[in-house]
């Protein structure tokens, strides 16, 4: 019998401050990042890589196929706002937008979104997320 490797999916998932707030700056960032990063591990969930800017947050996470992408986003999405508000690191109270945007990787191009996702202050500088999501919108349709 042959032992095939696990099976993962891998995926870059993208969401937003509520009405797109510019609240999370960089200090914040850092510190809820880790805190994503950590709570998630803790819960089973493996965030491979998360950056943002201000405004929004991309993440990229490694899911088994028994794990339910919409659960998972919506337990760290939960747990990071709660734990926001519950420190009072922001002066108003914090939520993120209802909506997400997901894409699956393929295991060659993860590196490369990795990557992507790590320059994200760099990238912000010349684009907005509308344009961003454009692309992500017209490689979607070119499959």
């Amino acid at each position: 019998m042959i032992d095939l490797p696990k099976a993962y999916l891998f995926v870059h998932a993208i969401w937003c401050v509520q009405n797109r707030e510019p609240l999370l700056t960089k200090p914040v960032r850092k510190i809820l990042f880790a805190h994503i990063q950590k709570d998630s591990e803790e819960k089973g969930m493996r965030v491979l890589a998360i950056n943002g800017v201000e405004d929004h947050v991309h993440c990229m996470l490694q899911l088994l196929p028994s794990q339910n992408l919409a659960q998972v986003i919506k337990s760290i999405r939960g747990s990071s706002s709660g734990w926001l508000n519950g420190n009072k690191l922001l002066a108003t109270p914090f939520e993120w937008e209802e909506g997400y945007a997901a894409y699956s990787v393929s295991p060659s191009s993860l590196k490369q979104v990795m990557d992507f996702i790590g320059k994200q202050e760099d990238h912000h500088k010349s684009k907005t997320l509308e344009s961003e999501l454009e692309v992500f919108e017209k490689l979607k349709e070119s499959l």
